[in-house]
């Protein structure tokens, strides 16, 4: 089957070759993938940001038909479709597994990282942390579901947003434009979209966006307070550490920023300001089986519709350089359904 591997030596590309999956083990199901998305997280994944991976399969945002499964799995059948998220297994056993909070498993796999992910024509799951997706769900959407949905839907929750409140989303790309989305029809949220790049923000006023601010217009806390008088929550998705220090001083007293990117080196957090205005920080990391299900349920409703391209697997590279490059509108997919 073709796969997108990284490459050796890691270089932040990969390479589209022939691979052999290994037999399936008891518990575990086979999936013919039909499209999977590329996230930021692939990029440092191909880049070795979290650690050399030559030879992974990329892919976390992965949609599929159950082919084959194992001994002893019952949890999903042949011709079921299901996800293959970053959360692809937890040990099942210790406190966090055990508490709602499987995400943070010191034991966790991740798809695409720690095992072989769905940038692939076939992929290989426990079949009981293969979330189903439900029926009336576009599958190329569900794919982003899988992913940036379900990590901003989780982060909203992390935020404790209450209907009428006001939600800045600072970084308008395939994770904000769906936090802007959740954040607004599901949440009842007013919501401020911070971006530079003016196609993502109108994006971000098409998805429901009630105030959109530029970041190159420079003092974004500033006039984050002067026009709302400072947000409730605020949601962090840019991969620049300037962008989490202007969000802890958008905020109004009693909010609470939660960082959801990951960029390289630490924020600036006054104390006297963390104290005196009761500011929380908090980190929100993907979502729980359970998160997942509700994000595409409201898919499934209509309440949210990512921005989805189609593109093949030969142009993975294309893809990777395009993120790289800031100049992707919502999420490119690759389909294995039609571009055999």
């Amino acid at each position: 089957m073709k796969a997108a591997v990284v490459r050796e030596p890691v270089d932040g590309f990969v390479d589209v070759k022939d691979v052999t999956l290994r037999d399936l083990k008891p518990g575990e199901a086979l999936v013919d993938v039909e499209y999977c998305g590329l996230c930021h997280t692939d990029l440092h994944v191909a880049a070795g940001d979290f650690g050399e991976k030559p030879g992974r399969i990329i892919g976390h945002e992965g949609v599929g038909i159950v082919s084959k499964v194992a001994d002893g799995v019952d949890a999903v059948k042949v011709g079921d479709r299901v996800s293959i998220a970053w959360f692809f297994k937890g040990c099942g056993h210790c406190e966090y597994c055990l508490t709602g909070r499987e995400t943070l498993c010191r034991q966790v796999q991740n798809s695409g990282f720690t095992v072989d992910g769905a940038m692939a024509e076939q992929v290989i799951v426990d079949a009981n942390y293969a979330v189903k997706v439900p029926d009336g769900l576009d599958p190329v959407e569900a794919t982003s579901l899988t992913c940036a949905g379900v990590t901003m839907y989780k982060a909203i929750k992390v935020a404790d947003v209450k209907p009428g409140q006001w939600v800045s989303v600072v970084g308008a790309g395939g994770l904000g434009n769906l936090a802007i989305q959740y954040a607004k029809h599901v949440f009842g949220a007013h919501v401020v979209a911070v971006d530079g790049n003016p196609d993502k923000l109108q994006a971000a006023k098409e998805a429901g966006a009630d105030l959109l601010i530029n970041r190159h217009d420079g003092d974004v806390d500033k006039q984050i307070q002067e026009k709302v008088g400072g947000v409730h929550a605020a949601l962090v998705t840019a991969v620049t550490t300037a962008a989490f220090d202007q969000a802890v001083d958008s905020l109004r007293p009693d909010g609470k920023l939660v960082a959801v990117a990951l960029p390289q080196g630490d924020m600036q957090l006054n104390i006297a300001k963390t104290v005196l205005d009761g500011i929380v920080v908090a980190g929100s990391l993907v979502g729980t089986r359970q998160d997942l299900a509700e994000t595409f349920q409201f898919g499934a409703e209509g309440l949210v519709h990512p921005i989805v391209k189609t593109r093949k697997l030969s142009e993975i590279n294309d893809m990777i350089q395009e993120l790289m490059d800031n100049k992707v509108v919502g999420r490119n997919v690759v389909d294995f359904v039609h571009n055999k």
